[in-house]
């Protein structure tokens, strides 16, 4: 593969109004409300000497400000206390809103951050199918699913496109897609980058996109996200997605990030599709991230 290098995403990102800035994003974590609420765990994470700041994009969420020890080793994390989650991936499932008793599919969902989100905002009742490809990923969903005391979860090692053989038709489902990343998720990720990469996740992505509808009712709301800043992953699939499949887009409330682009390289897209959210990292000091709220039709 030979890679494009930085100065491609340089000039492409400026063309449709981002850039590349070098930024340390904050460490954030989530409240895993099914063990603890925000007001017992706060004080006491703030006697072992940690400040957090509650994030005002997501319910559960807390930037934080100091901590003396790695906050992924203490008892509260061993506890299911919380989740160590970046603060852009916690807001498909903000998006999606699962609520108890509906029945959910969570497609791409190993190490389970969102599932155990999801599961949370249920309050463990309903039921969330799980899926994943990479069978080496099944372990870490399946360990976080039993740290969070997750008990509404069933878990699949597989590609998506099987969940037909359940018989099952979806409430909601969150298409969380495999992607091209963006600079700050990976290091060197300049040098592996190409765009005969991006090309092969637009064709996963639609691959996918397209199963997952099959399987939701009519009415289902449908969360894609993913957290490559290319619009060809981001805006120009949601394109593809209004001339070929049976969706609408619905708006995305959100206080943070952009309006998704209608207009990419010189070509016009469906004024819908600014109904998407796009997180530029310096603007909103998250990881690269795209966001779509699909009704089914």
């Amino acid at each position: 593969m030979d890679s494009v290098g930085k100065e491609f995403f340089e000039r492409r990102y400026k063309q449709i109004g981002g850039d590349i800035a070098p930024l340390e994003l904050p460490q954030v974590l989530r409240v895993n409300t099914l063990r603890i609420t925000a007001k017992e765990l706060i004080p006491r994470l703030e006697k072992k000497g940690v400040q957090l700041k509650r994030l005002s994009f997501t319910r559960n969420g807390f930037e934080v400000i100091k901590s003396p020890f790695s906050l992924g080793a203490i008892t509260e994390s061993l506890l299911g206390y919380y989740y160590i989650q970046e603060a852009a991936a916690q807001i498909p499932v903000e998006v999606l809103d699962p609520k108890p008793g509906e029945i959910v599919l969570d497609c791409c969902a190993a190490p389970g951050g969102k599932t155990t989100q999801a599961a949370a905002a249920m309050q463990n009742q309903g039921t969330i199918i799980a899926y994943d490809l990479k069978e080496h990923r099944i372990p870490s969903l399946l360990m976080n699913l039993e740290r969070c005391g997750i008990k509404n979860t069933t878990v699949f090692q597989g590609d998506v496109v099987q969940a037909g053989r359940l018989g099952l038709k979806f409430d909601k489902i969150l298409l969380d897609a495999p992607c091209s990343g963006n600079y700050l998720s990976e290091p060197g990720w300049f040098d592996k980058r190409d765009e005969q990469g991006i090309e092969s996740s637009v064709n996963i992505q639609r691959r996918l996109l397209k199963s997952a509808l099959d399987f939701l009712v009519q009415g289902g709301t449908l969360v894609y996200s993913i957290c490559s800043l290319e619009p060809e992953e981001g805006e120009l699939n949601m394109q593809w997605a209004i001339e070929h499949l049976p969706i609408r887009l619905a708006k995305v409330n959100l206080q943070i990030g952009d309006s998704g682009l209608t207009n990419i390289f010189g070509k016009s897209l469906h004024p819908d599709v600014a109904n998407c959210r796009r997180f530029w990292p310096q603007k909103t000091m998250t990881q690269g991230f795209f966001i779509a709220k699909m009704v089914k039709l």
